[in-house]
């Protein structure tokens, strides 16, 4: 039983920070942007090429700050050049689904090209074991477990007690009321995906210290933010972090008692039957 809520709370953990980034910029702007799994993968990838000796040899904590650095660029540049163009246009939703996702094929093939298909290891920020309620896991799995909230409670007090935080809030709620207080949206809209992006990023690292890199390693993260972010109410940050946590637990819970290959089936069910009960979500507000 203790292995199986650890499983599930660093998947929840994981998810909760990338489905956090997704959230944020649907709140903020309305739309998804289907390339968040691969500034997942981009950060995973700098941090072992600034770290590893097959790169610049730099160690790992300068490959992290590297890597927070480089997405807080590629996110301003991402909404700059597939996102920006569209706002305020006919079906910019769709549009901007369509372009992030072809943004995430030509950086993903950019990644095989530059770093090749062999498998990367990251190395892991804490290393070893620690035993639990009897049970032995690996430090850098209890790091994901408590570095996590960390990261989402900071989150959380930068959109409500800083001055970008709360213009974020005051764009999601009202875009032209924002604009009259004064408050510049382009801006925002630049801070806004800089912070999903490091928060990817740092999701990223968390998943190369437990597993190989590929340019392919964000696509399954990502379909599993869109769930968690539909399951938790497009838009609510609390929602998000409560069915983040939710679908790892029911994760690591159906893969051990029905078999890994039943657990996307169960976890559709769950999704469904709660959107039946709830069509906004866990937590979200009507429309």
């Amino acid at each position: 039983m203790v292995s199986i809520l650890v499983a599930g709370l660093v998947s929840g953990s994981i998810y909760a920070l990338i489905a956090s980034g997704l959230s944020l910029v649907w709140g903020a702007l309305g739309v998804f942007n289907f390339a968040h799994g691969v500034l997942l993968m981009m950060g995973a990838y700098v941090a072992w090429w600034v770290s590893a000796p097959g790169g610049l040899g730099l160690g790992l904590l300068v490959g992290i700050l590297a890597c927070i650095a480089f997405l807080i660029l590629a996110g301003g540049l991402l909404y700059a050049l597939l996102v920006r163009p569209w706002i305020g246009t006919a079906n910019a939703e769709l549009t901007v689904i369509m372009t992030t996702i072809a943004g995430a094929m030509f950086l993903e093939n950019a990644a095989l090209y530059l770093f090749g298909g062999r498998l990367k290891v990251l190395d892991q920020v804490v290393s070893g074991t620690v035993s639990i309620g009897g049970t032995a896991m690996q430090a850098q799995n209890l790091l994901v477990i408590v570095l996590a909230p960390l990261l989402l409670g900071a989150l959380a007090l930068f959109l409500k007690l800083s001055k970008y935080g709360l213009a974020i809030r005051a764009i999601a709620q009202n875009r032209e009321a924002a604009q009259l207080l004064g408050i510049r949206i382009e801006r925002m809209y630049l801070a806004t995906f800089a912070v999903s992006a490091v928060l990817a990023g740092v999701a990223g690292v968390m998943i190369g210290g437990l597993f190989n890199l590929s340019p392919g390693m964000g696509s399954d993260p990502l379909l599993r933010a869109f769930l968690v972010v539909v399951f938790g109410g497009l838009g609510s940050l609390p929602g998000t972090i409560v069915a983040a946590y939710l679908i790892g637990l029911i994760e690591a819970g159906s893969s051990y008692y029905i078999g890994i290959y039943w657990t996307p089936v169960v976890l559709f069910a769950v999704l469904i039957t709660v959107l039946l009960v709830r069509p906004n979500g866990l937590l979200g507000r009507p429309a």
